[in-house]
């Protein structure tokens, strides 16, 4: 029987056991002028990935739960698909006409669409971004708190990639841009998907250089260094942010 991976806006319908659903046959209802889509197998079945109205109520016994919080609950590859499946849809429901000429796109294959008019295809597209842990006299880490964060949490300088820079240049134009400082040594250290809700996050790290530290109040609430031995409350494990501070943590020079 194939698992269902069926989302109501960004959450994601879960068993009593914290499960997926899996049956022969759709179990819900889409949402108008949505479809069920074809995902890769996994763990020898079928998946699926549906849409449900915002107002759509859980099946007896289940309950939805945001994305983010299943990272804590599903095995690994489940909610690596989960992701996928969330981006999948978000691009479903946000090409359903031509940006060309704005007739109806038809299915043309598992991930891309096609115009019934002109014939011009899409593909879900992904939206990159970069994050970056900066550190100062090897036991400083800058830290910063956006305005976006839900909690009073630390994390790291962050930001979209602008068109027509690569990334090294975006790591220091978002740090000067946040923070006001000069930085070195920029070193990759790995990516993550983020489907939150189609990202590609690329982690960074480096070295102060120079200049004072004024933080960008339209976009952060507040920030400065912060001394191994006496870190703030820090992102969740599902992050990019948060391998990255442990991974200055647990590697002391």
């Amino acid at each position: 029987m194939p698992y269902w991976y069926i989302f109501r806006s960004d959450a994601l319908l879960m068993t009593a056991d914290d499960s997926l659903p899996h049956a022969d046959r759709i179990p819900v209802t889409p949402a108008t002028g949505s479809m069920a889509l074809p995902l890769p197998s996994i763990d020898g079945r079928k998946a699926f990935a549906v849409r449900v109205a915002d107002d759509s109520q859980p099946l007896p016994g289940m309950r939805y739960v945001g994305l983010r919080q299943t990272f804590d609950l599903l095995s690994r590859p489940h909610y690596v698909m989960a992701g996928k499946a969330r981006e999948l849809l978000h691009w479903d429901a946000q090409s359903r006409y031509c940006g060309i000429c704005g007739a109806p796109m038809t299915q043309h294959t598992d991930i891309s669409k096609r115009c019934t008019a002109c014939g011009h295809e899409v593909w879900p597209a992904v939206s990159p971004a970069i994050i970056v842990a900066v550190t100062r006299d090897d036991d400083w880490l800058l830290m910063v708190q956006s305005h976006n964060f839900k909690a009073d949490y630390m994390g790291l300088v962050a930001g979209f990639v602008e068109t027509g820079e690569t990334l090294e240049e975006c790591v220091r134009r978002e740090v000067m841009e946040e923070t006001g400082i000069s930085i070195t040594d920029i070193t990759y250290f790995g990516s993550q998907a983020w489907p939150y809700p189609s990202g590609l996050m690329v982690g960074f790290k480096a070295r102060y250089a120079g200049g004072d530290l004024v933080l960008q109040t339209s976009e952060l609430r507040k920030g400065g260094w912060f001394h191994r031995d006496a870190m703030p409350a820090i992102p969740g494990k599902v992050s990019l942010a948060r391998r990255l501070i442990d991974d200055f943590l647990e590697n002391k020079p």
